[in-house]
């Protein structure tokens, strides 16, 4: 790193107090409120919800869709040869790299959507496909279609493209820190790295907010789900103490995974555990409705891509917009800044094309085909037995939907045991991962502490604790769903300003380092 940010005047790779001490202060109060005054806050959050999607709605959605057609066009032109990271080949296999990227985002909800939420588009098409006397298979593709978009392309993309590009950019060919603020190097210069800059402080301070807020959303899904699981299997009753014990359990693992480093725990957790889902999804696939599902997603895939456009930008139903397309948006947006540092730190001597490939093709494909299997399987079983995973949804809540989905199939306890781990670890994952983005946040090392990378799982478990406890004195587990999702889209909105500029700025230094790499000449 250059001498010059080592200065009093500038950022350093220490730890940066104040950052630090304001977000994780933040998120201290907020669990104080949500304790001491759990009105107010549940009051706070739900304006503030209504606020953001009124609000920022339409903008979050032209945001990822620019951010996408970005990608894209930057991987088909001469410029996705590029190479990033100023190192000559990659330190990961393509296995362990991919593995590593898909269990960050897809663990957020994996097992938790991935059952629930092509159900319930398939018992209530989405608007915008409504329409009077569909067919049972007329209902399958338009759902199906529509839980793909919400963890298909656009979602991936805003994760790890062209934000990532500013920041490998910035960080290992300008020498800059590895920090949220340094998205906006391109906009404002050197100064931005300036310890008390109001826009370098703001950008750090809300994408650690944000990220906490989005991985205290998925500790809080997994509590959910685990608890009815470990009911469901070995009647336990589901209760607020099984939910709290379920994610210090995970807090735990992460912590330990914190401790021992990217290069071990994150690369070991992901590795195994992604290989451990691919063989439980080929089990559901052998024994369960395997045509259907081939079917199903190839339809649906199909009528994605045809409808992609309409899908993005469609503005009826607010409310509906709200529950479904603006929560996800908010929440991949509110990952993107530091899934762009952790996708940095593991992607140097890749391609811009290798990049967008594997964050905004791969990856969303791969998600596709496991709600196809997951979700394919519950439709199957809801049209050939009715109300067999409907019902549970609509009575318990959407922690309910996996568990109603693999107690018809064969094996149905191991599988659910199996689901069950793959779910504690994957999260886990995700807590670790965002952890040390959230302490490189706040050092600008790329190698920070594992104490701050602890202090930051830690805090997000307690939160997750502080939004169920909240959410279930409210309106029981469906409370705690609303609350969570809530509490991610509020935190989105300052974040989803700083991911506007490297929509036109990754654009500019792939083309530097075109001019560098002698892929393009200086006056073509």
């Amino acid at each position: 790193m250059k001498k010059k940010y080592h200065s009093d005047e500038y950022l350093g790779t220490g730890v940066q107090w104040g950052s630090l001490i304001v977000s994780g202060g933040f998120l201290l109060l907020f669990l104080l409120l949500a304790f001491f005054t759990p009105d107010f806050a549940t009051s706070a959050v739900d304006a503030s919800f209504n606020f953001s999607v009124e609000y920022f709605g339409l903008y979050w959605q032209l945001l990822m869709l620019a951010t996408l057609i970005v990608s894209l066009i930057l991987m088909f032109s001469r410029y996705g040869r590029v190479r990033l990271g100023e190192q000559a080949a990659p330190k990961y296999s393509n296995f362990r790299w991919i593995a590593m990227i898909l269990t960050t985002l897809l663990a957020a909800g994996g097992v938790f959507w991935a059952a629930s939420e092509p159900i319930t588009h398939y018992m209530d098409t989405p608007p915008l496909f409504a329409g009077e006397g569909m067919s049972e298979w007329e209902r399958v593709v338009p759902g199906m279609s529509q839980a793909f978009f919400h963890w298909g392309f656009s979602a991936w993309a805003i994760l790890g493209t062209v934000a990532t590009i500013v920041l490998m950019y910035a960080h290992y060919h300008r020498g800059m820190p590895l920090k949220p603020r340094t998205i906006l190097f391109p906009l404002f210069g050197d100064k931005i790295f300036r310890r008390f800059h109001p826009f370098g402080m703001l950008a750090d301070i809300t994408s650690i907010i944000a990220v906490a807020a989005g991985t205290i959303g998925a500790i809080g899904f997994l509590g959910l789900q685990a608890a009815y699981a470990f009911e469901d299997i070995f009647g336990v009753p589901s209760s607020l103490l099984t939910q709290i014990s379920f994610i210090l359990i995970l807090v735990v693992i992460a912590s330990i995974s914190a401790i021992t480093g990217v290069d071990k725990g994150i690369q070991t957790l992901s590795r195994y555990n992604v290989s451990f889902a691919v063989v439980l999804m080929i089990f559901i696939l052998i024994v369960g409705p395997t045509l259907f599902i081939f079917d199903a997603f190839v339809a649906a895939e199909a009528f994605q891509l045809q409808n992609y456009l309409t899908m993005s930008m469609t503005r009826a139903d607010g409310a509906w917009l709200g529950w479904w397309t603006i929560f996800f948006w908010g929440w991949f947006i509110g990952f993107g800044p530091m899934m762009a540092i952790f996708i940095s730190r593991i992607s140097r001597g890749r391609t811009i094309r290798e990049l967008v490939i594997a964050v905004a093709l791969i990856a969303p494909i791969v998600s596709n085909f496991w709600f196809a299997t997951i979700g394919g399987t519950g439709i199957f079983q809801e049209i050939n037995n009715p109300g067999s995973v409907s019902e549970p949804l609509n009575e318990v809540g959407q922690e309910a939907a996996v568990a109603a989905i693999l107690s018809q199939l064969p094996l149905g306890d191991i599988l659910a045991i199996g689901f069950l781990i793959i779910t504690v670890i994957f999260v886990a994952t995700t807590t670790d991962s965002m952890s040390y983005a959230s302490a490189v946040a706040v050092t600008g090392n790329d190698d920070p502490s594992k104490y701050v990378r602890v202090f930051w799982a830690l805090v997000f478990g307690a939160v997750a604790v502080a939004l169920i406890v909240i959410g279930e004195s409210d309106a029981g587990a469906s409370g705690a769903v609303g609350m969570l999702q809530n509490f991610i889209v509020v935190t989105a909105v300052p974040v989803s300003l700083l991911l506007l500029p490297p929509v036109w700025d990754s654009v500019k230094i792939a083309g530097k380092l075109a001019i560098e790499q002698g892929i393009k000449k200086k006056d073509d």
